[in-house]
């Protein structure tokens, strides 16, 4: 096989060798750019993760004055936007209420440590509030699932300040939770009766309040499970994401806030559902209060909402691969110019 594949290449490299004697410069140039290239993608592969144990590290920074009078940000699917999600991390980070902020998942647009990269270059020049995370759906493309739990640690935990309770799932596989979770859950849902609020967390919601043909939510079957469960132990308050949107409402008497506007792309024109923002939740005495905090958003026409999801995500990869990008339009340059001289 190697025989085979060294006698295809072996043509392309003497003809390399006999251009480099005729135009150094274009040649040279164009194997610097690939070894380069070359070089950037082993890094990519072989560079240490950009955190570690990132969840166990943050909850260990969460200190609150008054655990009875607690106050933070909930956010979901940023997924490597570069505008609104560092607008939305510098509000944040200048409430001077703020204990702590815990986004909902799609943190990063899929499961690659460069983008991984870039979401915490983000986080660390904008927030120096401990920040808590959830797993979503994006995270585990290119197989990312394991390097997930490399840079975050576990999947699903729990917590408790003062007299809260938070309980974050894993719900991003779109199914439900396994045998192990669901026990898991249940244990929780136990201790947590002790306490005055019970906060679930989770990437996908257990119904898609559009309705109709709309399914982008948990299976019926398994909501309809985690909605007698979550309202057997008496929770206080659900939070998801996913729906690149904002709703707010009941499921089976439990209040729920779908937050998924923390800078992908918006999923309709309807203002009063679709627009960049995050929550502020302030949780005393029992009861959860909590407060939209709107940010800038595209205009309402479809036209301009495709021109605007458009740039954002070309923006995002130039921001992400712009190096990767000059190198590979500099050696097609230099080649495509070497063949041309050597047409004429």
């Amino acid at each position: 096989m190697y025989k085979k594949i060294f006698s295809q290449v072996r043509p392309f490299i003497q003809a390399i060798k006999s251009e480099l004697k005729r135009q150094p410069l274009r040649i040279g140039l164009f194997v610097l750019c690939v070894v380069l290239l070359v070089a950037i993608e082993g890094y990519d592969h072989f560079a240490p993760v950009p955190a570690h144990d990132w969840i166990a590290t943050n909850l260990k920074k969460i200190k609150v004055n008054q655990p009875d009078e607690l106050s933070f940000a909930v956010f979901g699917d940023n997924k490597n936007s570069f505008a609104t999600f560092e607008k939305l991390l510098k509000h944040v980070e200048q409430d001077p209420d703020m204990d702590f902020a815990l986004d909902l998942g799609d943190l990063v647009y899929d499961g690659e440590k460069e983008k991984y990269r870039y979401f915490f270059n983000q986080v660390r020049r904008n927030l120096r509030l401990p920040l808590l995370t959830a797993i979503g759906n994006h995270e585990l493309k290119e197989n990312g699932r394991g390097l997930y739990y490399d840079i975050f640690g576990p999947f699903y935990y729990s917590f408790q300040i003062g007299n809260n309770y938070f309980i974050v799932l894993d719900d991003a596989n779109e199914i439900g939770l396994d045998f192990w979770q669901s026990r898991w859950l249940e244990e929780e849902l136990i201790k947590s009766q002790h306490f005055g609020t019970r906060f679930i967390f989770m990437h996908v919601p257990l119904f898609d309040p559009r309705g109709g043909m709309y399914k982008h939510c948990l299976p019926e079957r398994e909501a309809h499970r985690l909605a007698l469960l979550f309202k057997k132990y008496h929770v206080t308050h659900i939070f998801a994401s996913h729906i690149h949107g904002y709703f707010s409402g009941q499921w089976q008497g439990i209040p729920y806030t779908i937050t998924g506007g923390a800078g992908a792309e918006l999923y309709g024109t309807d203002p009063s559902h679709f627009f960049y923002h995050y929550l502020k939740v302030q949780a005393k005495d029992g009861t959860a209060t909590i407060q939209v905090q709107k940010l800038p958003s595209p205009d309402y026409e479809w036209l301009d909402r495709l021109g605007y999801i458009a740039w954002l995500y070309i923006y995002a990869f130039i921001r992400i691969h712009g190096i990767e990008i000059a190198l590979f339009l500099i050696a097609a340059g230099s080649l495509m110019l070497t063949l041309r001289a050597r047409k004429s």
